[in-house]
């Protein structure tokens, strides 16, 4: 018998840990759907993230149970981020019970068996399309926003290598020609969801479709910010206490949006982000629909 016969023999003799190691698979299962070889890539990127604020990074993006475009980034993201002792919290639009939501966080908790919440101080994790909770949020939260379009510059440039270009010399005047356009044109910015923002005095981001009501939530946040695109493999941060500064000229103030002597229907507030209800006339409600609960239950 010769040596790789002998070889042969004595690995198919081995304990079924061992044969295991050997082809690469982990006889426990798997925590978070993901493999820890696909997390630990999510993380380095994230991490290059975090060090460099608003460069976006790239990230070898996974098949997930979901189609891209639906939050397979972000929950690629949650899944690389989360512990066993983690709470996570699940919005779409500020409601915990949308489609989306709702199958995000089933994924998400039962693939780790950690808690699902719908208050935001007892959640450690809060991943969102579109929107941040009103309630406040500090150090030890993360806020993991789904992006369906990471590049701020794509509605004014379709060349990559210009863009990449553009961005390494922070060459961003045409995106404030498109703004003094639109000021012109309109005799108001028009832009109102995923309004592009200076990060650390250095890069252009896409803050996502979130209202420009978020958008001073996010300067000098005491929270970590993380965006994941999975349709275009891009992932990039905002890191705590971070200038987050909206682009806008000296004499044209920046502003969010309102809706002049509207209140919730539900909860009477007016000073939340209200949304305009579906096929009702000057009837309005808090987005944030577990804000607007306790609100009323208060």
């Amino acid at each position: 018998m010769g040596r790789t016969e002998m070889t042969l023999e004595a690995t198919v003799n081995s304990s079924p840990t061992t044969i295991a190691e050997l082809v690469g698979h982990r006889t426990t299962e798997t925590f978070a759907l993901l493999d820890e070889e696909s997390k630990r890539e999510i993380r380095r990127a994230l991490l290059q993230a975090v060090c460099i604020p608003g460069y976006q990074v790239p990230f070898g993006s996974r098949e997930m149970p979901v189609a891209r475009g639906w939050g397979s980034g972000g929950l690629q993201v949650t899944l690389a981020c989360v512990g066993a002792d983690d709470a996570v919290k699940v919005i779409d639009q500020g409601d915990d019970e949308g489609v989306n939501a709702v199958n995000l966080r089933r994924l998400v908790t039962m693939s780790t068996g950690i808690d699902e919440t719908t208050e935001v101080d007892e959640a450690t994790l809060i991943q969102s399309r579109h929107r941040i909770p009103e309630d406040d949020m500090n150090e030890n939260h993360i806020l993991i926003l789904q992006v369906p379009v990471p590049e701020p510059l794509r509605g004014i440039e379709r060349d990559i290598r210009e863009l990449a270009r553009m961005h390494a010399e922070a060459d961003y005047s045409r995106m404030w020609v498109s703004l003094y356009e639109d000021k012109v044109r309109n005799g108001v910015i028009t832009q109102s969801t995923g309004y592009p923002c200076l990060v650390a005095s250095r890069y252009i981001v896409a803050t996502t479709p979130i209202p420009r009501w978020d958008i001073p939530r996010l300067h000098q946040s005491k929270f970590l910010t993380l965006f994941g695109a999975g349709r275009e493999k891009r992932v990039y941060a905002i890191p705590p206490y971070t200038d987050v500064e909206p682009l806008t000229f000296e004499d044209v103030p920046f502003e969010v949006e309102s809706a002049d002597g509207a209140t919730c229907r539900l909860c009477g507030s007016s000073d939340s982000f209200l949304v305009e209800m579906p096929g009702k006339q000057e009837s309005w409600s808090c987005s944030d629909t577990a804000w607007c609960r306790r609100q009323r239950n208060t």
